[in-house]
């Protein structure tokens, strides 16, 4: 069991989404950097899709009331526990009746906690991450609150084995930034979308060519960017279709919108561009004023790209099994 002592900004109880059901007008969802939510589960010997907390700006005070172990990847954050630092990317003994505290991002946006045997709350549509538009999903469909008191799931052997190290924090870590092939700092890799040609010559080296700034509309449907605008050839409109995690949409306005995981489930704004997997995480720690650029890839290489940081994980989590720790 875990009592929230201050639930932080926008914490919530997040797995790996609802897919399946955008049919029904019901978004994936999950957590907004589903790589680093799936690397802080197998740190501390989860099924990769096992439910976690993700946090947003400012994180939460929770008081564990029994031992456990814990990890968390993301952003720059500075919890403490027990006193001590809490190390990012490790596996973390906490004690029963300790306090973990995060308090505010010092560098990025969002970080993701894992705890030995997930957080227990009911599934949903397949699913224990939280809706909050729709008031389903995780803890009682919304973001934790002071007194909340989640309920934790049973350990797995790993997990066990974890809660005997000699130390508090393991001398190993398994950094997501590190695995696959990561992009230059500051960049997102992105193919030419479905309705690239619509697009004027001018627009589409604009997109990839100018730095672009995060505005303060963003938020866990998408991220709106400012900077040149991008014109149409000529004016036209498109039927709604179904948009993906990572279309890049523009409005009427000119001002791109890139899609993350709480989308809408259809978009009738032309496409112009895709952003490749492997980098969706970079857009979830954008905060307001900070600043990004495109670079183009091909489908073949974004596939490449993701092949090779399974294959990476791959090789982590064998690494962690020989360890026995």
């Amino acid at each position: 069991m875990i009592t929230v002592l201050k639930p932080g900004l926008l914490t919530s109880v997040m797995d790996l989404g609802r897919p399946g059901y955008q049919r029904h007008g019901v978004v994936v969802g999950g957590a907004l950097d589903r790589f680093a939510a799936r690397v802080a589960n197998t740190i501390v010997g989860n099924d990769e899709n096992a439910a976690l907390l993700e946090m947003a700006q400012l994180g939460p005070e929770l008081r564990f009331e029994v031992p456990t172990v814990v990890a968390w990847c993301g952003g720059g954050f500075e919890p403490r526990v027990g006193g001590e630092a809490l190390p990012r990317d490790r596996a973390v003994r906490v004690a029963a009746g300790e306090v973990l505290w995060f308090g505010p991002a010092r560098s990025g946006l969002r970080a993701w906690l894992a705890i030995a045997g997930g957080i227990d709350v009911p599934l949903v549509l397949g699913s224990r991450s939280t809706y909050r538009r729709a008031g389903f999903g995780g803890f009682h469909g919304r973001t934790l609150q002071a007194g909340d008191q989640l309920r934790l799931g049973e350990m797995s052997e790993v997990a066990q084995q974890r809660l005997t190290m000699a130390h508090r924090a393991s001398t190993w870590s398994v950094r997501p930034d590190t695995l696959g092939k990561p992009a230059a700092a500051g960049t997102v890799r992105a193919m030419v979308g479905p309705e690239w040609e619509w697009f004027t010559l001018a627009a589409q080296q604009a997109f990839f060519s100018a730095e672009w700034t995060v505005t303060k509309d963003a938020d866990r449907m998408g991220v709106r960017l400012a900077g040149p605008e991008l014109p149409l050839v000529k004016e036209r409109e498109m039927i709604s279709e179904g948009v993906n995690e990572g279309i890049v949409q523009v409005p009427a306005g000119g001002a791109p919108i890139v899609l993350l995981a709480s989308r809408q489930t259809v978009g009738g704004y032309p496409r112009l561009a895709a952003v490749a997997a492997v980098d969706l995480g970079r857009l979830a720690q954008l905060a307001p004023r900070q600043t990004v650029r495109f670079e183009t890839i091909s489908l073949g290489t974004a596939h490449a790209l993701y092949l090779a940081r399974e294959r990476d994980l791959t090789r982590v989590r064998l690494g962690l099994s020989r360890l026995g720790v």
